[in-house]
Formats: structure tokens, C-alpha cells, sequence
């Protein structure tokens, strides 16, 4: 049970760590410009699945934004088409600082699991010695 209680926690932190990986990564390219010709930076979003029976949480796969962005009229740019516009992600900054922290707090209660799981199994043992 100890053993099974470290696993499930250990796979949650595993897609947490992705999770974070994926929003930081929007973040950093929340400003990414590309000209109108070109594909936006397309936000990335992990997918999680429970695995079979009590085996923990996984990681399916990732899910794109629009590659389509927004169009940011900017004449200066030297990425701006004839009309004067470049494409941006469409990534809201709010949502993923609301997702960073859920993120961040999952991880951290599920590393605690591992360490009180670890403490209780380290317990056990002792009592196995006296």
C-alpha cells in the first residue's frame, strides 16, 4: 500500500512537472510575433489520464492552441505584412498563471504524499526491528 501510494503520487508529480513545463513555455512566448504569412505560436496543453486501475495519473498527449493567433496591427515591425499587421499567439496571460498555480500546488501536495509515505514505511520498519 506504501509502495502503491508513493507510485500514484510519483506519476501525479511526473505530469505536474509537464504540466508547468508546457505553461512556462506559453509564457515565454506570449510575445512570440511572426509574420501574417506564418503560423502563430501555438500554446501547448497536456492531457492527463488515469492509468489502469491504481496505477496513477499519465500523460496522454499535448493539445495546441490556434495556430491562427491574433492579428496585431504594427506598421514598425520589420515581420509586418503590406497592410502593416503581424501574428501573435492567442495566449491569455491570466489563464496560465491560474494554470501555473494549480499546477505548482499539485505538485507539491503530491511530492508531501511521497514524503509522508517514505516517513510511514521507514516507521514500519523500525518497528519490524524491535
Amino acid at each position: 500500500m506504501t509502495f502503491d501510494a508513493i507510485g500514484i503520487a510519483g506519476s501525479a508529480m511526473d505530469v505536474h512537472r509537464k504540466w508547468l513545463d508546457a505553461i512556462s513555455d506559453n509564457i515565454a512566448n506570449i510575445n512570440t510575433v511572426r509574420p501574417t504569412s506564418d503560423a502563430a505560436f501555438q500554446a501547448r496543453y497536456i492531457v492527463a489520464q488515469a492509468g489502469p486501475g491504481d496505477t496513477g495519473v499519465y500523460v496522454q498527449g499535448a493539445a495546441y492552441g490556434s495556430a491562427t493567433g491574433r492579428l496585431v496591427y504594427e506598421p514598425s515591425n520589420p515581420l509586418a505584412d503590406a497592410k502593416g499587421y503581424v501574428r501573435y499567439p492567442d495566449i491569455d496571460l491570466a489563464s496560465q498563471m491560474g494554470q501555473l498555480i494549480m499546477a505548482q500546488r499539485g505538485y507539491e501536495a503530491n511530492a508531501n504524499v511521497v514524503d509522508r509515505a517514505k516517513t510511514s514505511y521507514e516507521a514500519a520498519l523500525q518497528i519490524g526491528k524491535n
